[in-house]
Order: C-alpha cells, then structure tokens, then sequence
C-alpha cells in the first residue's frame, strides 16, 4: 500500500511506502512547517566564509530566534569587502549567529553581548568551534555577559560593524535609546554601518541616522534593515 503526503507549504508530493515511513515523513514535513512560520531553522549552519557549513550550537526553548540563513547571505552579501579585518559589536546575541558568521567571513575581532547564561554557553561553544576550523585565534573575540542596553563602552573599541537582534516586541522601547548610545560611540568613525534585524511591518526612523538598505520578504517576514551616520560632506581644499 502507498501513502501520499503533500506538503503545501514546498508543494511537495511524497510517495511513501509504509505506515512506517509515512509517520516519519509526516514529522518531517512538520519540522519544516515550524520553519517556515516561524522564519528560522531549528538547525543551523554557517553560511559563508572559511567555515562554511559548520552547523551551530542552538539553547533548547523558543526564548532564542536565530537569524535565518537565507538572512545572513544576503545581509553579509551586502556588507561584502566590509567584512574582512573588521571590528564587530553583536548585541542580543543570542545564538551568536551573525558575529559567528562574521568571525567566518574574516572579521579581525569581536564582542557578542548577551545576558542569558545558556545562550552564552551556547555561543561560546560554537565560537571554538568556528574559530578551530578557520584556523583562528578565539582570544581576539569575547562575551559579555550583560544587557545590551547597559554596556559600559566607554572604554570599548569603536566597531566598524554593529549587529542587533533584539526580541521583536521590545523594539520599539529600545531602539531610540540603543541607538542615542550608538551616536556617541561611533562618531569618531568615519564610516560605521549598523545592522538591525526587525519585522518587516516596522518602520524605524531613530533620530541622526539613516536607513540605506533593507533586506527581506515584506510584513510577517524578517527584515535588516542597515543604518548609516549622515556625514558632512568633505570641504572643498
């Protein structure tokens, strides 16, 4: 006897042949159905650079949203030559996933500030195991244990690239905030770019910057959005 199974969300056609196969097929389907609607894998890998397919260290629970791969490609596409040598701040690191990918794309140091204990553990796993394979030394890189919001930078060194992936609902509190603190941390750089994830639906608009870029599907899908300090233009000599 046959069993069919479509799967409507990758308008798949499944023939399995047992009861057997067709309940694993089923729980198939259903992870990536999860997948789909939630926006992020429950496995993930590194998509680029030296480390390319490495798969990442994720805490058990849903308090954690990853950036998808298909998020990281076209983010880190975009961001290109900027990557190589570069100094990065990942805050709400979560799964460390774009500090990670970055490490993997040849970023030269880094600072991953998340305050959940097993999100750090799981970051700092995953940081030895990417920085292994690229043949690269993980004390260039460190954690912070901390709220993003409450970073003490005034000793920090200026980063050239910024990542922020914030729980979703807490956006809107803290963007102004988090980027009024970004200002005056970068504005002895001539050229930062700062990388915020957020929903496709929402429109930030925090005041001195600029949104040049956003990457992503529409509403209900996740969107970076890349944020620019405006320069002066240089006078004429």
């Amino acid at each position: 006897m046959l069993f069919l199974l479509v799967h409507k969300y990758y308008k798949y056609i499944y023939i399995i042949p047992s009861l057997k196969c067709f309940k694993l097929a089923s729980y198939f389907a259903y992870e990536k159905r999860l997948g789909y609607e939630t926006g992020w894998e429950k496995t993930m890998r590194i998509s680029g650079g030296a480390t390319c397919g490495i798969p990442l260290v994720l805490p058990k629970g849903d308090f954690v949203r990853p950036a998808t791969d298909a998020m990281r490609q076209a983010v880190f596409s975009s961001l290109a030559a900027r990557v190589p040598g570069a100094a990065f701040l990942d805050l709400f690191s979560g799964s460390g996933s774009y500090g990670l990918e970055a490490v993997s794309r040849g970023a030269a140091r880094g600072v991953f500030v998340e305050k959940n204990a097993k999100a750090l553990a799981c970051i700092d796993k995953n940081l030895t195991s990417v920085c292994k394979s690229a043949r690269r030394s993980p004390g260039n890189f460190s954690l912070l244990a901390t709220d993003a919001t409450r970073v003490p930078w005034d000793d920090a060194e200026t980063p050239d690239l910024v990542f922020i992936d914030p729980p979703y609902d807490m956006i809107e509190g803290l963007a102004e905030r988090l980027f009024g603190r970004l200002s005056k941390l970068l504005a002895a750089h001539p050229d930062p770019i700062v990388v915020f994830e957020v929903p496709g639906e929402l429109n930030l608009t925090p005041t001195g910057w600029e949104c040049v870029k956003r990457l992503g599907k529409g509403v209900r899908h996740p969107t970076a959005c890349f944020f620019k300090l405006p320069r002066e233009p240089a006078a004429p000599v």
